[in-house]
């Protein structure tokens, strides 16, 4: 059967554009950004006015993101000098022998009060006993269903965070303890569909990762395959809610295929800024 002209045309488009489409996508799936924002709240203690904290989330180490990547992005991320690190889970692809090559590279992370990170899906796939193993013998902090109280001079911000969503339970208590409400916590949970559990209002700052801000979006404003059940509502962004505030992050790496469209992967500056109690 001969092909008309017409149709042949067609078909070259088709590939073209596929093929612009790929080229592109790859790209950016490489191109890593700096999003910087602003947290203000009348809980944050006058020494912690300022604070920086850098969040990333979903690595995914592995066939996509290689280790002398990572090491790139761990360069990057110190010369930022931060105060505070936060990792979101999913640091591997899928295997265990990417394990200890992730946390090998995180460990040499430096930020003046450490660096503390939850599991994500991902991570149990490999082996949830073995990531925990390999964050401690790097010196990370693990924050599943624990917290931490960090201190400066007389004041205080408590860091916590939950177990996976999906595959593991969730202790939001452990973050909630001691808390008062005039104090400032963040909750950090790989899977931002947690929010909608949280009926506590003592957190006001929630950081999550999860759905790569969609990685494939009709030009950033729709994703039409999100590992979410509340649709677009939580796949990217700052997100201000009458309880709290929360982030969520499009990843640093890319799963399935090693492409991104019009959703950058990105590295996150949380400047905390203390406000006047009304």
């Amino acid at each position: 059967m001969m092909i008309s002209f017409h149709n042949k045309v067609i078909i070259s488009v088709l590939i073209f554009v596929g093929l612009v489409f790929a080229v592109y996508s790859y790209f950016e799936s490489r191109s890593i950004k700096t999003t910087e924002i602003e947290i203000k709240s009348a809980d944050i203690p006058e020494s912690f006015n300022g604070l920086k904290i850098v969040f990333i989330s979903d690595i995914h180490l592995g066939p996509y993101l290689s280790a002398q990547r990572l090491s790139g992005i761990v360069g990057q991320i110190n010369a930022m000098k931060p105060d505070l690190i936060l990792l979101g889970g999913d640091y591997v692809h899928y295997r265990s022998r990417y394990v200890e090559p992730v946390f090998r590279e995180l460990g040499k992370l430096r930020s003046v009060f450490g660096v503390y990170g939850v599991l994500g899906n991902h991570d149990h796939y490999a082996g949830a006993a073995l990531s925990r193993s390999m964050m401690a013998k790097y010196g990370i902090n693990s924050i599943d269903n624990q917290s931490f109280w960090i201190t400066k001079g007389n004041d205080s911000i408590k860091i916590g965070g939950v177990g996976d969503l999906k595959e593991d339970l969730q202790f939001p208590e452990y973050t909630f303890k001691g808390l008062k409400r005039t104090d400032f916590s963040i909750l950090v949970s790989h899977q931002p569909d947690y929010i909608e559990k949280i009926e506590s209002d003592l957190i006001d700052l929630t950081l999550s990762g999860h759905t790569h801000g969609g990685q494939i979006t009709f030009f950033g404003l729709w994703a039409p395959i999100l590992p979410s059940k509340y649709g677009q509502k939580y796949r990217y962004g700052l997100i201000d809610s009458e309880k709290m505030k929360s982030y969520i992050s499009s990843g640093v790496g890319a799963v399935i295929l090693p492409f991104r469209f019009f959703c950058r992967p990105e590295i996150v500056v949380i400047r905390l800024k203390k406000t006047n109690r009304q």
